[in-house]
């Protein structure tokens, strides 16, 4: 299984991007999809993840408010849609799939290459 993570690029804060992921194999009800963000010198930190089946979604303290992800069954594709984005938000973002819920990312298996999202003014 492949994941294909893009929307990265670069925003001025306070501004908006939105990340897709998409895997190359069907992604089952039992998945947990999560995405994660690394900054040079510190380990993944889990930002957004959600139920594929249920669709219940769970959040870092950190964007609480001002992301959203999302998955859309039909075109197995998952999104982070991200607003009010700080400096501190510039991160290499990835996505990944899991077996269950999980915050931790030595759980997950499945990793995307990984999009860099640049927050500059």
């Amino acid at each position: 299984v492949q994941l294909q993570a893009s929307g990265g690029g670069l925003v001025q804060p306070g501004g908006s991007l939105r990340l897709s992921c998409a895997p190359s194999g069907r992604t089952y009800s039992s998945h947990f999809m999560g995405w994660f963000r690394q900054v040079p010198g510190k380990e993944r930190d889990f930002v957004a993840g959600i139920r594929w089946g249920t669709g219940r979604t769970y959040y870092a303290d950190s964007v609480k408010g001002r992301f959203t992800i999302s998955r859309d069954s039909a075109k197995n594709t998952m999104y982070l849609q991200m607003s009010s984005l700080k400096f501190d938000d510039s991160a290499v973002y990835y996505c990944a799939r899991a077996n269950g819920y999980d915050t931790n990312w030595r759980a997950y298996g499945y990793w995307g290459q990984g999009t860099l999202v640049t927050v500059s003014s």
